[in-house]
């Protein structure tokens, strides 16, 4: 307990995430006298793992998207959709904001990215300056259950480690994810439908003209989804495959073809995206000798067995489970704790009857929560810094879309099937 105690003050007081998991594992395998070159090895098997080479792919690829002037394509062509909607400017800022996410993986950098394009454009069109500032604040996060966003993917990875039954495949939490990503697009959606029922609108249908120029500009962007989605699916190419095909087909358009990304600009672009990718990774491999040790040591047996002693049925555990992860995507950021949770929950889920990939998706609809979950939730003090706005004015900006998304993952967490039914059984 006082070794368990020391690492907690060492991660509180900003040790390395990375050094503390290793420490942990260093000190367990120590205790058990298994030979610490375990760890080595177990970092090692991270070059074992085909898939996993689609996290540096599909993040290099939202980088140069969100380098690019891709955004500002994207939100015109759904403007061009969606605009003559009552609230269509607020479901543009919806839908360019999921889509974004899905491929940078990172719901702060869609703040940054896209605010500067949708705050203003939203308050010129007459929208409440707390409606648009809670609607960009909860937005960025919505796009982490829709493929290729990468704590999909790494959730898969950290499963599939566990030699589950039934086994975690990356394109069934790809597919797990799209119903219950929409059902949290379709809330919000129609919460703005209700907020711009009132607002004057410039045009009473479609204008087809200007679709056709919005498309044709995002012409080459189009096709993205298509690449991952139908590669996958239609058996063509791997995870791994379509991620290498999408950066390939992303760096020749943003940099050959479309050249808004200079070749002078592409190895900072490299960098930033890969410096995330390396922080990831080498959380990855040390929680893999720290995961190996729990399994080896039945930790999750014996938690499992404690926790079904106090709580017997699966309703209160899921209850206890949500308001878990929801304090956890507070304090933790979603790809950290996909790799230090995972592991322990994940079993004792089991136990109580819980689909693995249900439980992916409980699990990541929660943490995109905790995001902008008050007091402490990373977008709320993202978002202050990019508005230039105090963080109690997006406490108050937030609320009623958090509520609106509690409802949601509720319907999530209850109803297994809306995760379940596009996964082949």
């Amino acid at each position: 307990m006082i070794t368990v105690g020391v690492l907690l003050l060492l991660a509180l007081l900003g040790a390395p995430l990375f050094a503390v998991i290793a420490a942990s594992a260093l000190l367990g395998f120590a205790g058990e006298e298994i030979d610490l070159s375990v760890v080595a090895i177990e970092f090692y098997r991270l070059s074992e793992m085909p898939v996993l080479l689609a996290i540096p792919l599909f993040t290099f690829a939202g980088y140069l998207l969100g380098e690019s002037n891709a955004p500002a394509r994207l939100v015109r062509a759904s403007n061009a959709l969606l605009g003559w909607l009552p609230g269509g400017l607020a479901i543009v800022a919806v839908v360019t904001c999921a889509l974004f996410t899905a491929f940078t993986g990172a719901s702060g950098v869609t703040i940054v990215a896209l605010g500067a394009l949708l705050y203003p454009a939203l308050g010129q069109s007459g929208y409440s300056d707390r409606f648009s500032l809670g609607l960009i604040t909860t937005s960025g996060s919505l796009g982490l259950l829709f493929a290729p966003a990468l704590p999909l993917i790494l959730y898969g990875v950290v499963a599939q480690q566990m030699a589950l039954e039934p086994p975690v495949r990356i394109d069934d939490m790809f597919l797990a994810g799209l119903l219950p990503g929409l059902l949290m697009l379709a809330l919000l959606s129609a919460y703005c439908l209700h907020q711009g029922r009132t607002l004057p609108r410039a045009e009473e249908s479609v204008s087809w003209a200007e679709v056709g120029r919005a498309l044709r500009e995002c012409a080459w962007e189009i096709p993205l989804p298509v690449i991952v989605l139908g590669g996958i699916y239609g058996g063509i190419v791997a995870v791994s495959e379509a991620a290498a095909v999408t950066a390939l087909y992303v760096l020749v358009v943003e940099v050959g073809v479309r050249r808004e990304i200079s070749l002078a600009a592409l190895p900072g672009v490299m960098r930033e995206s890969m410096t995330l990718v390396g922080g990831i990774l080498i959380i990855l491999g040390m929680s893999l000798a720290s995961t190996n040790f729990l399994i080896d040591t039945e930790v999750p047996t014996r938690l499992f067995e404690a926790i079904r002693t106090q709580i017997e049925d699966r309703t209160t555990f899921l209850i206890l489970l949500n308001l878990f992860l929801l304090a956890l995507g507070m304090i933790l950021d979603i790809f950290s704790a996909i790799v230090i949770v995972v592991p322990i929950v994940l079993p004792i889920a089991i136990g109580y009857g819980i689909h693995p990939v249900h439980l992916g998706i409980v699990f990541l609809a929660n943490m995109q929560i905790g995001y902008f979950t008050p007091p402490v939730g990373m977008n709320l003090f993202i978002a202050s810094y990019r508005f230039d706005r105090p963080v109690m004015e997006l406490y108050r900006a937030s609320l009623p879309f958090f509520f609106l998304l509690i409802a949601a993952v509720l319907i999530i967490t209850y109803w297994p099937a809306l995760s379940l039914w596009l996964v082949p059984s």
